[in-house]
């Protein structure tokens, strides 16, 4: 058992004792929203009361996922050591005594492997909590192939890791067979939303600012703006269609700049550059075909935001996109730009076939993705580290 499981009982009497609920550390890379981050403050903002949080980000001016945590949350951001830098004994042994204060740690892809290799290079005398950590992809410098050096700190720093939880079969493949994780350690766990909140249609004016053109489709995408997700892409996707098709673009990043002089040089006068936007239920209805245009994804939380708003997709081949989308969509994920152009241009010309694939899109959504399996197995995995099966259930 966790040796601070036993102080979460605080103000205890004869006969009465009042139960601290337990405090989760959440280790990032980055914490901009993205699929990570909106299934982590979802999974906060659904158990509530039942857990408190600290979020700390390697790169701490990327806190902008905070904005979409409840107000209601037990959450800070606190101040500690660097997640980022030079691996050293000395900074590890500075993040080993700052993950001691936590009952359960929860690391997130490669931007949080410090924090794991300090977890696994403590002794038993460190008492420090059990670490689960959550790998849901790569950046572009592991798009065409994975690192060698990552792979083997992978290997040895989640040795002492409790579990390592995959949204995709293709990561699970790598867990088990690259970074050579026993099978009852990985954990497979599809990311899920409530799919129930895309069912109505959303109000026209609920992309604030957007103009739509006259006669225009509206091809939407929602991404962090990282070179990864190469919206560029995407952009001389549209152009290639520029008389019918208008891009949406909804997030924020780095790559801003780049993906509005790609659309200026391809004659995109009317890209619609949305910024950060929460709660896609509200808005994503407005599209009237979805685009995903990225170099990696695993299972993007995006497409089942799309898919159950009944929108017909047209994507790259990515992770396990194909198996995602309902056998009929299958056709329309494709494995280069003149394809993903091909795909825009097919969805266009035929209205009764976006409406067919749109149908069959919201069916998959809701009979595979729904928002309470996701939540009960990561419950589950949770409860079980913090000893304590039903706590946050």
């Amino acid at each position: 058992m966790n040796p601070k499981a036993r102080r979460r009982s605080t103000g205890c009497s004869i006969g009465c004792c009042v139960a601290e609920p337990p405090h989760i550390l959440h280790v990032h890379g980055s914490f901009t929203l993205g699929g990570k981050e909106a299934r982590a403050v979802r999974l906060m903002n659904i158990w509530g009361d039942k857990a408190r949080h600290s979020i700390v980000s390697a790169d701490p001016d990327a806190l902008g996922a905070r904005a979409a945590i409840d107000p209601a949350i037990r959450v800070d951001f606190p101040d500690g050591p660097s997640f980022a830098g030079k691996p050293g004994l000395a900074r590890y042994r500075q993040i080993r005594a700052f993950l001691k204060t936590f009952d359960l740690i929860l690391t997130y892809n490669w931007g949080s492997m410090d924090a794991v290799m300090a977890h696994r290079l403590a002794g038993p005398s460190a008492a420090l909590p059990p670490l689960i950590h959550h790998e849901d992809g790569f950046n572009a410098d592991e798009i065409d192939r994975l690192k060698t050096k990552r792979n083997l700190f992978r290997r040895v720093a989640l040795q002492k890791a409790q579990g390592l939880v995959v949204p995709s079969v293709r990561l699970e493949g790598i867990a088990r067979t690259v970074w050579k994780q026993p099978a009852r350690k990985v954990h497979l766990i599809r990311n899920g939303i409530d799919v129930a909140r895309y069912a109505d249609p959303p109000a026209p004016d609920a992309m604030p600012g957007l103009i739509r053109t006259p006669g225009k489709l509206l091809v939407g995408t929602l991404a962090g703006l990282r070179a990864v997700k190469n919206i560029p892409r995407l952009v001389r996707a549209v152009a290639a269609h520029r008389d019918r098709l208008q891009l949406v673009v909804v997030g924020e990043g780095p790559e801003r700049d780049a993906i509005v002089a790609e659309a200026a040089a391809h004659g995109l006068d009317d890209l619609y550059m949305a910024g950060f936007m929460d709660r896609p239920w509200r808005f994503v209805g407005l599209f009237d075909i979805f685009a995903l245009s990225s170099d990696s994804e695993q299972f993007p939380i995006s497409l089942v935001e799309a898919m159950a708003a009944g929108i017909p997709a047209a994507s790259m081949d990515v992770g396990d996109v194909a198996d995602m989308v309902a056998p009929e969509n299958r056709a329309f994920v494709v494995r280069d730009e003149a394809g993903l152009a091909q795909a825009l241009g097919a969805l266009a010309a035929d209205p009764d076939l976006r409406v067919r694939l749109g149908a069959a899109n919201r069916a998959r959504a809701g009979r595979d993705f729904a928002e309470e399996t996701m939540v009960d197995a990561y419950a589950s995995l949770y409860g079980e580290a913090l000893a304590s099966p039903l706590i946050l259930r």
